[in-house]
């Protein structure tokens, strides 16, 4: 099963449009459905989400395309980006178009942000990769931007350390993971409840990722027109997402 998988991703890969900056798809592993977009993160104008210029939180898919008008853009695919309080404001580390809002959390703490180890994914100009938080810290790379988010579901191409495989706590979850050349960026949410575990083997085991970083549960939320997605709810925090030109 785990072969077919990554045959029938390679499959993908290779018919990826030239010159796509993001592509989705539904996919089945091990018994459990989820929606997956690609992002070329050496061309894509990924980016993260948070606030319009007066500060105030955007919040929903439409307010972020709205805001992209002024540019003559608008979003190709999108998704909640890392946990925040009851304010929308980020938990950990938060840094957009180089402006740092939150800075890097590196302690143990209560819920699934303070699961350690948690991480952060990194956006730069030519590049996306999810780092764990110590080594964040270490490295000090400069991202452009970045959110923190935990646990980390695959850390070197293990799966984190305390997921257990007959666990029973089951939620929808969305994520993102990151090839080792950091030229591939994944997103990814289920579409019926899944336990860590099996989120994160769907990257390692699916999608053939050395690293990946959980986002949230059952706040998850994707916009993917390709797919007819466009999730509706409360507002969210941060956002990470892909513009594209509006005409």
């Amino acid at each position: 099963m785990i072969r077919a998988g990554i045959v029938a991703l390679s499959v993908w890969l290779a018919t990826t449009a030239a010159g796509d900056p993001v592509q989705c798809r539904d996919l089945t592993h091990a018994g459990n459905r989820y929606a997956v977009c690609e992002v070329d993160a050496a061309d894509a104008d990924l980016r993260l989400f948070l606030r319009d210029p007066s500060g105030a939180v955007l919040g929903q898919f439409a307010a972020i395309d709205t805001a992209l008008a002024d540019e003559g853009r608008k979003l190709a695919f999108a998704m909640n980006a890392g946990m925040y309080h009851s304010d929308r404001a980020p938990v950990g580390l938060y840094v957009e178009d180089g402006q740092e809002e939150m800075r890097v959390v590196p302690d143990a703490g209560p819920g699934n942000f303070g699961l350690l180890p948690n991480g952060v994914f990194c956006i730069r100009p030519d590049r996306a990769d999810v780092f764990e938080t110590l080594e964040f810290v270490a490295a000090s790379p400069e991202c452009r931007d970045a959110t923190q988010s935990g646990p980390m579901l695959v850390i070197d191409g293990e799966l984190h350390p305390r997921f257990l495989t007959d666990s029973t706590s089951r939620y929808i979850r969305n994520g993102v993971g990151t090839s080792a050349d950091g030229s591939r960026a994944v997103f990814a949410i289920s579409r019926n409840a899944v336990t860590f575990h099996e989120f994160g083997s769907l990257f390692r085991d699916g999608l053939d990722l050395p690293s990946a970083l959980y986002f949230d549960g059952s706040i998850s939320r994707l916009y993917a027109p390709e797919l007819g997605r466009n999730d509706v709810g409360f507002a969210m925090g941060p956002v990470v997402g892909v513009a594209v030109p509006r005409d």
